[in-house]
């Protein structure tokens, strides 16, 4: 059964800092690569960062704040988001495309399987 699962949202003030986890089951995430992707209050879902064996890839607004990471031999990916802001509010997805990218992608269209998503909440 293919699942991907978020977790590890959470409240936290401006500054602070989350990591981020997905755990994937029926995926080969060497082949794959995974996505990560947020949907803030009332906006489009956008990408934030990617990753395959190719390259990895971030979105302008989170670049040198934001990390992805993965452990393939547990079928996890991770995003370690440092210097957290207001504007990084929002349900945090992971996404797996349907079939092996020559390189990871941020575009919502190249993703057919989701996870549920994981709240973010950057207040003081």
């Amino acid at each position: 059964q293919l699942q991907l699962v978020e977790s590890g949202g959470g409240l936290v003030q401006p500054g602070g800092s989350l990591t981020l986890s997905c755990t994937t089951t029926g995926f080969n995430l060497k082949n794959y690569g995974i996505g990560w992707f947020r949907q803030a209050p009332g906006k489009d879902r956008v990408g934030i960062s990617c990753i395959n064996d190719e390259n990895i890839d971030y979105a302008d607004s989170v670049e040198g704040r934001f990390t992805i990471s993965r452990d393939k031999a547990k079928n996890m990916v991770f995003l370690t988001m440092n210097r957290l802001e207001p504007e990084d509010t929002g349900v945090y997805f992971c996404a797996v495309p349907p079939r092996p990218l020559l390189r990871c992608s941020l575009y919502e269209q190249e993703y057919h399987y989701w996870g549920q998503g994981t709240q973010v909440t950057v207040s003081a």
